[in-house]
């Protein structure tokens, strides 16, 4: 007799997998880009510091506040949603046996036995059963604004941070390519552990990732040069 399997899924991690990586992402990206343009116009170490720092800490305040502003508007659509479908359930509960009964009729089920599971899952918990089955929204994805917000802001000053230590360890000369070499094998690392994170294939996700980090470097490093040269 065989046992039973257990199957692992990883969909449970969306809501804070996808906060993490954007904001660790762009924390690395976004401040190395600048430091690199900076650099790259010919302007003074410390000042490439302070360009640093000064991006990490308004970038992390941007990062919270948009994204807290963000999954708040998704939030309060659901709300809304969710109070227009349990009026419809307080008013008119037969019709709404009968359009959730239709939604599983349309994925396959017969349509006599779709009208006894619709009237069982109603009977149970009615508004949970349509907000799953009618709006698509479950607890696994369902708007966090706080959780969001503060995923995202902690993970773009941990991603911030390194071009920023990359700035104060590495000598003057080698400033730029140190910035450059640390944040695309930091971003090579999170392509990995996210996609690792996320169950997904490894090789994909980190070459992507490294490859448009290296892009934005490059491309802001190289208006940094030409204002540089213009100034």
């Amino acid at each position: 007799m065989s046992s039973a399997q257990t199957e692992r899924h990883f969909i449970n991690r969306v809501g804070w997998l996808r906060a993490a990586v954007l904001g660790a992402n762009d924390g690395i990206i976004s401040t190395a880009s600048l430091m690199v343009g900076v650099a790259s116009a010919a302007t003074s170490s410390s000042t490439v510091l302070v360009t640093g720092i000064a991006g990490l800490v308004a970038g992390a305040m941007s990062m919270a506040a948009g994204e807290y502003v963000s999954v708040s508007s998704q939030a309060d659509t659901e709300r809304a949603d969710l109070a227009r479908e349990k009026l419809e359930l307080a008013t008119n509960r037969d019709a709404e046996v009968k359009e959730l009964a239709a939604i599983y009729a349309s994925r396959g089920v017969d349509p006599a036995l779709s009208v006894k599971v619709a009237e069982q899952l109603m009977a149970k918990d009615a508004l949970a059963a349509h907000a799953r089955d009618e709006l698509g929204l479950t607890e696994v994805i369902s708007a966090n604004p706080i959780q969001a917000a503060m995923t995202s802001a902690i993970t773009f000053s941990s991603g911030a941070v390194l071009p920023v230590l990359a700035a104060v360890i590495a000598p003057t000369n080698i400033l730029v390519p140190a910035v450059f070499g640390v944040s695309i094998i930091v971003l090579a690392l999170l392509g990995a552990v996210g996609a690792w994170a996320g169950g997904a294939a490894v090789p994909k996700p980190t070459l992507r990732v490294a490859f448009w980090g290296a892009i934005a470097m490059a491309v802001t490093a190289g208006v940094g040069a030409l204002i540089g040269t213009a100034v």
